[in-house]
């Protein structure tokens, strides 16, 4: 079994419990910034999971240290796979909110919300919008499980 996707499915549950019951209590940006820091953590562990398979077929000779580097190696390993690279694109977006400044809006409040100014855009970043980018990380650990050509663990605790 990978180790890796494993060590992101433990990270899935901790953004789950940051989302369901941390932000339900405590509704501040840092518990928000937390929470895209674990979203992060989870799309670290899972590339490089997909490298070291990678590694393991002999497709690549070394992984890179970076991040970001990572993810460009894995993203041109594959470059023919659309759902990866959009997967990859997401992740390069949600790495670059946690390097930029950013506001914050209706703190302590249900709508309490992380804005980020990128480039010509505004993102922001509320318990909705994280609910969903859990959902997108569920979709692409079942997509690693996949390529690394072996079954999922029992999800019953997801």
């Amino acid at each position: 079994m990978n180790d890796y996707l494993m060590e992101a499915r433990d990270e899935l549950k901790r953004l789950e419990h940051i989302i369901y019951v941390s932000l339900k209590y405590t509704r501040t940006v840092d518990v928000l910034a937390g929470a895209v820091k674990r979203l992060v953590s989870i799309f670290d562990w899972i590339i490089e999971g997909l490298l070291v398979q990678a590694q393991e077929e002999e497709k690549i000779e070394t992984l890179p240290k970076s991040p970001a580097r990572r993810s460009n190696q894995l993203g041109g390993l594959y470059t023919e796979d659309e759902q990866l690279q959009k997967f990859l694109r997401f992740y390069l977006q949600i790495r670059n909110i946690l390097t930029l400044p950013h506001e914050k809006r209706r703190e302590f409040r249900r709508h309490v919300t992380l804005i980020a100014q990128v480039e010509n855009m505004t993102i922001e970043v509320d318990s909705d919008n994280l609910i969903n980018c859990e959902r997108y990380a569920h979709k692409f650990l079942d997509y690693a499980w996949d390529k690394v050509g072996e079954v999922a663990p029992d999800n019953q605790d997801f």
